[in-house]
Order: structure tokens, then sequence, then C-alpha cells
């Protein structure tokens, strides 16, 4: 994995963690970080999606708040992210901004996809009705979204939810999927965060599940 100094409208320069892949790309995956920043984890979601053949960028969303932002996942940490969240979100454009971006560095690969986990699953929403570029979006429990469930996404959509999440009771799953069919959506016996083996809340078989669904969705759409 190495380091790509990239810039956004306003003139931010920030660097995006990339993993080439191996051969001719398929194509390219943004990869949206947690409350945690671009931490272990994220990077070995995106060396995986490289593995894959996608070349893989995850740019660090609170750069502009902090630099280096890197987080556990203790009570601490956890603390700290959510505040880091709600400074961002009061910046929402300007992380847009630095989203954009990535995906015009991922369209000098071919086509471009994203996934985000926890806010970023958020924030890949928000990009997918937002922002231009995209060829698919994949949302991993993004909290929040069932409050934007207004907003028409200009690419392909496929979800993922845990049915044990506090953070996004069922009810509010079940609202979107109504508000937004052409959204797919898939729910897990799990909690909040099964994707990540880092958690205790990690559920293997539910993410194995959803990564083997994430693929298919992105060999259709990306390539």
């Amino acid at each position: 994995m190495s380091l790509q100094p990239l810039q956004a409208l306003d003139g931010h320069r920030f660097d995006a963690f990339i993993e080439l892949p191996q051969g001719r790309p398929r194509g390219a995956l943004v990869v949206l970080q947690e409350i945690f920043g671009v931490n272990s984890h994220i990077r070995a979601v995106a060396r995986g999606y490289a593995e894959e053949g996608y070349v893989a960028i995850a740019p660090p969303l609170f750069d502009r708040l902090e630099h280096g932002v890197e987080l556990g996942y203790g009570e601490d940490d956890v603390k700290r992210g959510r505040e880091l969240k709600a400074a961002a979100m009061a910046q929402q454009d300007l992380v847009l901004q630095d989203i954009a971006a990535a995906i015009a560095e991922g369209a000098k690969h071919g086509k471009v996809g994203i996934v985000g986990y926890c806010w970023g699953g958020l924030m890949a929403w928000l990009s997918a009705c937002k922002l231009d570029g995209l060829s698919a979006a994949i949302c991993y429990y993004g909290a929040g979204i069932p409050d934007q469930a207004a907003l028409q996404p200009r690419c392909p959509v496929l979800m993922h939810f845990g049915e044990r999440d506090h953070l996004i009771p069922q009810p509010q799953v079940q609202a979107l999927t109504q508000a937004r069919p052409e959204v797919q959506v898939h729910v897990y016996p799990a909690d909040h965060g099964f994707n990540c083996d880092q958690r205790a809340a990690f559920e293997p078989e539910s993410a194995a599940l959803a990564r083997r669904r994430s693929l298919d969705f992105l060999q259709q759409h990306v390539g």
C-alpha cells in the first residue's frame, strides 16, 4: 500500500491510501472509513479488494480536521471517533469534495465503485446520490441512511444491515426499502460492525456472505 497525493476542488491536498492489484485492474473502488479513520482494518479491507483486481483508494476523511487519524475500537476511541464524525458532518460538502477527488483518481483505471462502512456507509450513500462518476455503491450498516432515503441515487446501490443493529433498527431498514425499492438491501443475523474482525460484533458468516454479494455486485457494475 502506498500514499498518493490528491487534491480536492477547493485546493485541499491530502494523501490517500492506494492498493494496486496485480495485472490489469478490473476498475477502481473507493473505500470509505468508519469513524476510526483509515486504520489497520480499513487498510486490510482495501487490500482485500485489490486482491480481487480493483485499484482500492481509501481517502482519509478526517484529514481536514486532524491529520493521520487512526483509532482502535475501545471506549475512548469510539468517543473520539464520534466527535470527529460530528465535526466532519458539519462540513459535509468538503468531505464529499475529498471523496470526489478519490473518484477522479479511480477513473484513471476504468469504472469506479464505492464502498463504505459505518459512517463511511452513509457517505457512500451520499456520494451515490450527489456525486458523478460512480458505477456502483455499496453501503455497510450506514447509520443515518434511512434519514436520507428521499435522495435519489445516480448509480446502482447495494446495502448490508444487521438485524440486531441498535443504531439502525429494523423498522428504519424496512422504511428504507419501501422508499427506495431500486436499492438492493440485505439483512444479516448480526450486529452493527459485523464485517470488522477487530470488533466484538464480528460475525464471520455474515461478513463472508456480504463480501460475496459485494464482489458479485462489483463484477456486474464495475468490471
